[in-house]
């Protein structure tokens, strides 16, 4: 699809942390950095308004800016760095040398910012052009040791409009958590105009050894992924999937008011079919199994028309997500810790359960037992964490989340204001939903969905009756 406006680059540079501000470091892969290594680039796009024309920022700010990531990048020196994968049986680290730097690139657009601020439908490649692409393989001089950049950033200029500010990172080198840590940081160092004091409570925490492995993790998962994937033996990365064309992506705002009539409704409908209650009734349960009841509804209504095998009602469906265990008491991880630290779950449902009058609850007991088990036992089932990735992802039927709305994605402030709207793009790719907190109401969640045009009109139509149904106890 021809995009209905221009993004043109005008400055494609690099940035690097200070010379000599950090020592040449290896950092090893743990086990929970090794499954990331199966999964495409992170993609998230902040924008924020900017009533100025373009050559004010280009005069005023992008020499802060650069300035700030500079003196970010010291402290988040990884991001810089390269993913190594040395000959076949050495194990693939992140190394980072004086020099090394992050893809940089000025943008200007054309487009309507209040049309892609909008939670309405919007076609997905309207969000491609504002994220930038990881930068290509790098191989050594005698082409025996290869490696992945790791991040790339993109500033998009809307003139009189505002800015976007595009984020695209491996998840090998930072889950989350820890992306969120350095845009945040980023932000206050160039609101601070370069004193680094604002961030001396906040430095991100290196020390691999508070990661413990004593069932070997590391080297099982290693071991599976170069036995699923050979060519990585060599230093090519996993296949990676392709944006589906025709895809749309709107955003569903599920308010406090929402959350709760939810919570309401499926506390009395438990009571009235006397049935237990279930374990973890969170924000995060009853909200994601409102969106996956009416996601497996709405495939459901559009694929019944072709292929009657579709509305099988004993077909399995998987709703997986991950937890971070950061600062849990089995881990002592701490929050500030830089890398990956989550684990990987997943709850299976036939089909006849979600989509019947009751489906919301029997989807919310599922996670909710799920969640509620995550409070003990931190690793248990570790040894099938990478076989279960590859699963889902070769079985279809399964809905993922990315982001999560305790990472404060809108406290991202650069000192023109909180951004005006978050969007989690790699979605169309990977066929997840993403989650952040409710810019406009505390309490609230943005639900981000990318959907073929047909399912994505079921979806609109079954997620509205769902709300009046449970606003109506």
């Amino acid at each position: 699809m021809a995009l209905p406006y221009t993004v043109e680059v005008v400055e494609d540079c690099h940035v690097s942390p200070p010379p000599n501000s950090v020592p040449p470091t290896s950092l090893p892969l743990t086990f929970f950095d090794v499954p990331h290594l199966l999964v495409p680039p992170v993609e998230r796009i902040f924008f924020y308004e900017y009533p100025h024309p373009s050559l004010h920022f280009t005069n005023s700010i992008l020499p802060s800016l650069k300035h700030s990531l500079s003196l970010t990048l010291q402290h988040f020196f990884p991001l810089a760095g390269t993913l190594i994968y040395p000959p076949h049986p050495t194990k693939p680290h992140i190394l980072y040398a004086d020099g090394d730097s992050v893809s940089f690139k000025i943008a200007e657009s054309t487009g309507d910012l209040a049309h892609l601020l909008s939670n309405y439908q919007r076609d997905v490649t309207e969000f491609h052009s504002l994220v930038p692409h990881l930068p290509p393989l790098r191989v050594s001089s005698d082409a025996n040791v290869k490696g992945n950049p790791l991040l790339a950033l993109q500033i998009t200029i809307f003139p009189n409009s505002g800015i976007c500010i595009g984020i695209t990172s491996s998840h090998v080198v930072a889950d989350g958590r820890t992306s969120i840590h350095f845009m945040k940081s980023w932000a206050s160092i160039f609101r601070s105009q370069g004193d680094l004091s604002c961030i001396e409570k906040s430095l991100p925490f290196y020390d691999r050894s508070v990661i413990e492995d004593p069932k070997g993790l590391q080297t099982i998962f290693l071991n599976q992924y170069w036995s699923w994937w050979p060519s990585t033996k060599e230093g090519t990365t996993a296949p990676i999937s392709v944006p589906i064309e025709g895809k749309i992506r709107a955003t569903f705002v599920m308010g406090r008011h929402d959350i709760e009539k939810l919570k309401q409704w499926i506390s009395t409908q438990c009571k009235n079919l006397n049935e237990s209650q279930p374990l973890h009734l969170s924000t995060f349960v009853v909200t994601c199994a409102f969106i996956w009841v009416c996601l497996v509804k709405s495939q459901g209504s559009v694929t019944s028309n072709i292929d009657q095998s579709s509305s099988d009602e004993d077909k399995l469906y998987r709703f997986a997500f991950v937890a971070d265990r950061r600062n849990h008491h089995e881990l002592c991880v701490p929050i500030r810790y830089f890398g990956n630290c989550l684990t990987v779950h997943y709850v299976q449902a036939e089909r006849g359960v979600l989509v019947g009058e009751n489906g919301v609850i029997g989807a919310a007991k599922a996670i909710g037992s799920k969640v509620k088990e995550l409070e003990s036992g931190v690793l248990r089932g570790a040894e099938k964490w990478l076989s279960d990735i590859k699963e889902l992802f070769g079985m279809g039927n399964y809905l993922s989340v990315a982001g999560s709305p305790k990472l404060g994605v809108y406290e991202t402030d650069f000192g023109w204001g909180r951004p005006r709207k978050v969007e989690v793009v790699h979605i169309d790719v990977s066929g997840a939903i993403s989650l952040a907190e409710c810019r406009d109401e505390e309490g609230g969640i943005e639900v981000g969905v990318a959907l073929s045009r047909i399912e994505m009109e079921a979806f609109i139509s079954i997620f509205e009756q769902g709300r009046q149904k449970f606003h109506i106890c």
